[in-house]
């Protein structure tokens, strides 16, 4: 059995105490074959102090450069990484204990060259944070096409706050071209269409804290909306039927706005759907949860992720595709 050398590499801005937890549950890990790259991208606010208290825990290396967005910021830690296979985290995730053996497992007995993981709510998180992790990753959303084995949307595309590629992966690709709106998407299209094998790893799951709020949260899936047609920009054909269902999730509503205040007689029909809808993301989240707190905030965080995702999707895709082809 191989025994892999990882680079984990985290991109910073801005976020002292969560890179203090993240760098907390690193040194966890069960596989210490690792090394650990936090790269400060330009941030006011830095995690120095808390670097340096783990310096004595952790093969921790820290640097600090200009704002350039994520993608480039990875693309900077690519470059100074001695690892087999580099290992990407956003910092706001909190890695299991056994998170790396299991992986490091998975890729002996089935190689990938590039993989992602799912996320969870961990224990600790505020109803909101299990709210919205619900909505990012239930059947009932556009969560549902993002961290399965069965998938509806096309190949699977591993997220950059819980990816892996190997160093092979790297020198052929040249990393992101994106840094923003998208950039992972592309990046794993990529990979793909240069014959490299990518998978879903079902146990490299970390706890992804995500948005503490639902104003963060509109804001966040607002911009996942338009990376869409970003991707689509470079890869007309990755634009499949399942990205509009947040757009016709909104157009829905005002559809049943209207109805009830204009045509009363179709109302029913609209309120009744709605309904459903509503019931089965309750019920789902109560069972997923054990918190009927939480499944009714779960409510909340689905109706803002379908709608954020769709304006945002609509926004773009009328000033970047239907009015610039006109």
């Amino acid at each position: 059995m191989t025994k892999m050398y990882f680079s984990i590499i985290i991109p910073l801005y801005n976020r002292p105490q969560e890179i203090d937890e993240l760098l907390h549950t690193l040194t966890l890990q069960t596989y210490t074959n690792f090394e650990v790259l936090v790269i400060e991208d330009g941030s006011k606010i830095d995690a120095k102090s808390i670097i340096d208290s783990y310096q004595n825990k952790l093969n921790l290396k820290y640097y600090v450069k200009e704002n350039e967005g994520q993608g480039f910021t990875r693309n900077f830690a690519f470059k100074l990484a001695k690892g087999d296979y580099f290992i990407i985290f956003d910092s706001d995730c909190l890695i299991p204990a056994d998170y790396l053996q299991k992986v490091s497992d998975h890729l002996n007995v089935n190689w990938l060259d590039a993989y992602g993981g799912p996320d969870a709510a961990h224990a600790s998180f505020t109803p909101v944070q299990k709210a919205i992790s619900y909505a990012m990753t239930s059947p009932f959303t556009t969560g549902g096409i993002r961290g399965n084995k069965k998938r509806i949307g096309g190949q699977f595309h591993p997220r950059s706050f819980n990816m892996g590629i190997s160093r092979q992966v790297w020198e052929k690709t040249g990393g992101f071209v994106l840094t923003r709106l998208g950039e992972d998407i592309e990046f794993s299209i990529r990979i793909h269409t240069l014959g490299f094998k990518i998978g879903l790893i079902p146990e490299a799951v970390v706890f992804h804290k995500r948005r503490t709020d639902f104003k963060q949260f509109y804001k966040q899936l607002h911009f996942f909306g338009r990376s869409r047609i970003n991707i689509y920009k470079f890869f007309p054909s990755e634009l499949k039927l399942v990205h509009f269902f947040p757009a016709l999730f909104v157009i829905f509503l005002l559809l049943t706005l209207l109805a009830n205040l204009f045509v009363p007689q179709i109302s029913k029909l609209f309120n009744v759907m709605l309904a459903i809808f509503v019931l089965l993301v309750f019920f789902h989240s109560w069972v997923t949860n054990r918190s009927a707190k939480v499944a009714f905030l779960s409510i909340i965080a689905s109706f803002i992720q379908l709608i954020a995702y769709g304006i945002g999707f609509m926004q773009d895709l009328w000033k970047e595709v239907i009015f610039k082809r006109s």
